[in-house]
């Protein structure tokens, strides 16, 4: 059996060289691990999206769900069933850690392997995520996704779901990109991001972020055009028409950009894509659940006789929670509990149909959510947002753990032992190099990795994970780091600034929509606030020197690997700057004639999935 079939020898593991005979014996050291089958795993990926560690059963989640029929009482039973199963079958890992606590950049940690800091996928401004369609960031083309490596191995790929890191660069079509110009085969989803304006709420998410700032701009360049026109006609100072014209253009724009946040994101954010063509504009919420379902099971169908890797990137359970009617009112918890159980369901018929087509033992299948649930996600009184558990914070949330803290799941019967727990630092990063070597490729050589292959670790063949520091940023700032002192077994975890919330009171963050990484909403610390994950995993008793002994030895280890961390940063366009994430017209994908875009893709079969 060779699960690397690479050209070199040898692969590296944390320091030690492992040869093809060292692999085996690692398999066959556990019971019900040595496999024949010769292929390539194939290999399914699923990431929730703003799912709360809390919310799943097996992380400790004791709700449940009465069952009623015909009135009468019949049983309980845990609300994702789907989801626990799967990690009773397989391996669960309890410090499974998202490189930001935010969509955008976690996700592009994901794909690259890397802090999304080194690709340019992390921002300096108050906005940390990709605001529109038409903007020119997102994920470079010269990053390297598990995607194009697994590609270029021999593998069909495919992205069915959300993306969220960019379509255009300089023209409407260049899709620079686009998911299929970074390895994916194909494409069927939702290019941006689910908000409230798709559904059309009292509640608008983008305009409320851009409201204050659209308009200061667009009242400065409104002055500058006035000021320009009045010196010009009064001859006080001389200034060519062409500049004037110019600038008023681009105060139009300007406000257009945010009057759009009003009435036209609908139709310019939330669309779906089936490769390069756009197949609905605005896309229909009520069909999108069962259209998406529908795609994911067709090409696990298509390609059961191939290898494949097939990244399910669910829209669920991000606001504004579309749900089908068959899932609404189902649980106690309102529509956030509705739509938990609606994607938990949606898990469950990926699980079937990889069994029906007899691929359960050859196929690699990946859980987690791009990173904590939600705290301020809320429709008057209606909490809508996740729960993270004993963890202090939540999405957006800078570095607590209840906003970079999520649920990670594996399963591969017959190599890795079922039931297992894993109370280990990991990373979703760690899906990059586990992806690529057991597909049989190499990890790029050109620039730094930040993940670590999670096979020994799965495996039990070693017992630490191969990080022992963990670099928690907001955007581009450093908010905290985590450290595994493997000698002692202490998780230590170091904050430099954290953001000033409230969400008891409906605090600072509130008034923002998301925690802002720097400025008056932002205190910093100095000592920074240090924290024993092992002892105190809800970081609710920050550490003193007079308390901790190991205080100063703690923060100095600490300090010198953030300086050691650095080293290795190098200068990179950014992405998420104010220029590349403002709305630009001409790079506005749209299927009418602009700005009134506008289709819809007839199918009348996609509720069979449902």
């Amino acid at each position: 059996m060779y699960l690397f079939h690479t050209r070199e020898n040898y692969k590296v593991y944390h320091g030690k060289q492992w040869s093809c005979l060292n692999i085996w014996l690692i398999l066959c050291l556990f019971p019900r691990t040595c496999v024949s089958n010769p292929s390539k795993p194939n290999f399914l990926l699923i990431l929730a999206d703003d799912l709360g560690i809390g919310d799943l059963g097996c992380y400790g989640n004791d709700t449940i769900r009465n069952v009623r029929i015909h009135g009468k009482f019949i049983s309980k039973e845990s609300r994702t069933p789907n989801i626990d199963g799967l990690a009773k079958e397989g391996v669960r890992l309890t410090q499974h850690i998202a490189a930001a606590a935010v969509c955008t950049p976690s996700r592009a940690s994901f794909l690259t392997g890397r802090y999304p800091i080194r690709s340019g996928m992390a921002s300096s401004t108050q906005r940390q995520i990709l605001f529109w369609n038409g903007c020119s960031g997102g994920l470079p083309p010269n990053e390297t996704t598990f995607a194009r490596i697994l590609h270029q191995q021999g593998y069909s790929t495919a992205l069915v779901g959300k993306w969220h890191m960019g379509v255009n660069c300089k023209t409407r079509r260049d899709h620079c990109h686009h998911p299929l110009n970074h390895g994916f085969d194909y494409f069927y989803g939702m290019p941006f991001t689910l908000v409230n304006e798709c559904q059309g709420t009292d509640d608008p998410e983008l305009a409320k972020s851009l409201q204050d700032t659209y308009w200061l701009h667009t009242q400065m360049i409104i002055l500058a055009v006035f000021t320009l026109v009045f010196g010009k006609l009064a001859n006080l100072f001389p200034v060519k028409w062409k500049i004037i014209i110019c600038l008023a253009i681009c105060g139009l724009l300007h406000f257009l950009s945010w009057f759009s946040s009003y009435g036209f994101t609908k139709y310019w954010n939330c669309i779906l894509m089936r490769n390069h063509d756009i197949t609905e504009q605005p896309m229909n919420l009520d069909k999108t659940t069962p259209k998406m379902l529908k795609e994911a099971i067709m090409f696990i169908e298509r390609n059961k006789h191939r290898p494949f890797l097939l990244f399910v990137s669910l829209l669920h359970v991000h606001t504004p929670l579309i749900t089908t009617v068959k899932f609404q009112g189902r649980s106690r918890h309102g529509l956030y509990g509705d739509n938990v159980e609606e994607m938990d369901w949606m898990v469950g018929r990926l699980l079937e149909v990889i069994d029906k087509e007899s691929l359960k033992n050859t196929t690699f299948i990946y859980f987690a959510s791009d990173h904590g649930g939600s705290l301020e996600a809320h429709r008057g009184n209606s909490q809508l947002g996740g729960w993270n558990g004993i963890y202090k914070g939540g999405k957006g949330m800078g570095g607590w753990e209840g906003g970079i803290r999520v649920p990670g799941i594996v399963r591969w019967p017959g190599v890795l032992p079922a039931g297992t727990v894993i109370d280990e630092p990991t990373s979703l990063m760690d899906i990059y190099p586990t992806v690529v070597h057991l597909a049989g490729g190499s990890v790029p050589q050109d620039r730094v990795i930040d993940g670590h292959t999670l096979l020994p670790l799965l495996s039990g063949a070693v017992q630490h994970s191969g990080h022992e520091f963990m670099f928690h940023y907001c955007g581009v700032f450093l908010h905290a780091v985590r450290w595994h002192q493997k000698e002692s077994g202490n998780i230590w975890k170091a904050h430099y600034a954290t953001p000033v919330f409230q969400p008891e009171t409906s605090g600072a963050c509130f008034r923002r929509g998301i925690c802002p990484c720097f400025g008056d909403d932002v205190t910093h610390h100095d000592p920074p606030l240090l924290f024993n994950l092992s002892q105190d995993p809800s970081e609710g008793n920050p550490l003193s020197a007079d308390a901790e002994p190991l205080f100063g030895t703690v923060m100095r280890r600490i300090g010198k690997a953030v300086e050691e961390h650095h080293k290795t940063l190098s200068p990179v366009p950014q992405q998420l700057s104010p220029y590349n994430n403002i709305w630009k017209p001409w790079l506005q994908p749209c299927c009418g004639m602009f700005p009134f875009c506008w289709c819809h893709e007839e199918n009348n079969k996609e509720d069979s999935i449902v």
